[in-house]
């Protein structure tokens, strides 16, 4: 759980601001949309022995392999709900004085806010596919590194008991962001 939140965590660190980046400015848009795309066609598992040999073996290399699952789809729904922003509201309030961070801050964030939150939920409930599959790799102490031993030991019934654990962990995860989600939009 700590290597998918702290995964998140900096998935969502890196995604927000390149996707107000990406929003606001058609130069960066052009040039980074490519490869961000294409960073989606590289398997998970595939990376992870990478990961490995560049940044060694524990909580790092995992959060790292977590934050590039979680990055995608926060950065979609981010550019996604900032590029949704009426424009119409961004000129009434440039008309009212609204400087730039006045405009992020009271203008784009609330507007945008239910889609790059869908984001975050989505992005963080893939965290967990990104810890498993780190651990699968990687080695770690935590529930991917019993599934690999339970799959050496065809442990079928502690290999559905921890899938339904992991279940458990994702489907908390996501209400938890739900939750947190309905807080902030009232």
């Amino acid at each position: 759980m700590w290597e998918a939140l702290a995964g998140g965590a900096l998935g969502i660190g890196v995604a927000l601001p390149l996707g107000y980046l990406i929003a606001r400015n058609r130069i960066a848009a052009a040039a980074l949309q490519p490869y961000i795309a294409a960073t989606q066609a590289i398997p998970a598992v595939a990376l992870a022995p990478l990961l490995a040999l560049w940044l060694g073996y524990g909580l790092l290399p995992i959060a790292v392999l977590c934050a590039l699952l979680v990055f995608f789809p926060i950065l979609v729904n981010t550019v996604l709900g900032l590029r949704g922003v009426d424009p119409d509201v961004m000129g009434a309030a440039r008309v009212d004085g609204v400087g730039g961070w006045g405009m992020l801050w009271y203008i784009e964030i609330p507007l945008a806010l239910p889609s790059i939150l869908t984001g975050v939920r989505n992005g963080l409930t893939l965290s967990m596919t990104g810890a498993v599959v780190g651990e699968f790799a990687m080695g770690g102490e935590g529930l991917g590194q019993l599934l690999t031993v339970q799959r050496q030991e065809a442990d079928t019934v502690g290999l559905f008991s921890t899938i339904l654990m992991l279940s458990v962990l994702a489907v908390g995860l996501y209400g938890a962001i739900r939750l947190i989600e309905r807080c902030v939009q009232r």
